[in-house]
């Protein structure tokens, strides 16, 4: 497998991300290793929160609930999934799968996450992170989902994503900072486009975003729909307290909270939020205030 190291000083004119990146080695599913980073802070005894971005961020999105999360006394673990941040880049979509991603990132968890964590999940963050959940339940002590879902493909998908899916394609150069704009509500300042485009020095490092959207089950055979109806069906029968904070701004996963909350056991009972003024990067929009819920949901 042919993969990209993004160079150190493409993240060198980032000021207000101040966690130095650490590195594992994963099974590249093929023979070999590739590199993952991960990003620590926090006391070493506290609750592991592991927070989970998607398309096309890193984990420069939680730099604002990070550090209000590590005053609550957390460990916080923030991974760059593979293809994104400071982790490495395979070259070809076709390396890219569901699959691939989720043992990447299972391995991640297990070599990193030494006890039971809360788990904080958004857009690609949740496709991959509620799998784990549904995986090893007994690892996760409590969930917050926000603007995202696990697709089976058998209801068709919303116009607004097919329209990102095929833009995600067609486009001639991938816009990174572009689409993070689009998709909040807040403008963003020079600086903050300038991080979300450091991991992609060029377009030989963007297979990784171009190929989530086409990764997404859309159809009823899709490779990853049938796995995903198992995750339903232990996802139904997950105890553990689980609760939505999805944005009112986000025409790509409006809807999505509804069901998870009728069909996750652990959302009975817990008071589910919506954030006002949050597009789909809510974490950009509103990160102080999901921290907040964050903290006062694991604390209860």
């Amino acid at each position: 497998m042919q993969v990209l190291k993004t160079p150190e000083e493409a993240f060198s004119c980032i000021t207000d991300f101040p966690y130095p990146p650490r590195y594992i080695n994963v099974t590249d599913t093929m023979g070999g290793e590739i590199v993952m980073a991960y990003y620590q802070a926090g006391p070493d005894d506290g609750l592991p929160v592991v927070l989970l971005h998607g398309e096309p961020t890193w984990a420069y999105l939680y730099r604002k609930m990070m550090p209000r999360l590590v005053d609550a006394g957390f460990n916080v673990f923030v991974p760059d999934l593979i293809g994104f941040g400071r982790s490495d880049k395979p070259v070809h979509q076709k390396d890219y799968t569901y699959a691939r991603h989720l043992i990447w990132l299972k391995e991640w968890f297990q070599q990193v996450v030494n006890q039971p964590a809360a788990l904080f999940c958004q857009d690609w963050g949740g496709l991959l992170g509620l799998r784990l959940v549904a995986d090893m339940p007994e690892k996760f002590v409590a969930v917050m989902a926000s603007n995202t879902g696990l697709p089976t493909g058998d209801k068709p998908p919303s116009d607004a994503f097919i329209k990102w899916r095929r833009f995600s394609q067609d486009v001639p150069e991938f816009p990174t900072s572009e689409i993070i704009q689009q998709g909040t509500v807040s403008l963003l300042n020079t600086p903050t486009l300038k991080a979300y485009d450091a991991p992609f020095p060029s377009e030989r490092y963007k297979a990784g975003a171009r190929a989530f959207p086409l990764l997404v089950p859309t159809s009823p055979d899709n490779p990853e729909s049938n796995a995903n109806r198992e995750a339903w069906e232990n996802l139904q029968q997950f105890c553990r307290p689980f609760m939505t904070a999805f944005s009112d701004q986000d025409p790509v996963t409006a809807g999505g909270d509804t069901i998870m909350q009728k069909r996750i056991a652990g959302c009975s009972g817990v008071t589910h939020t919506t954030i006002e003024g949050g597009g789909h990067f809510v974490q950009e929009d509103k990160g102080e205030e999901l921290a907040h819920h964050l903290i006062a949901f694991i604390q209860q």
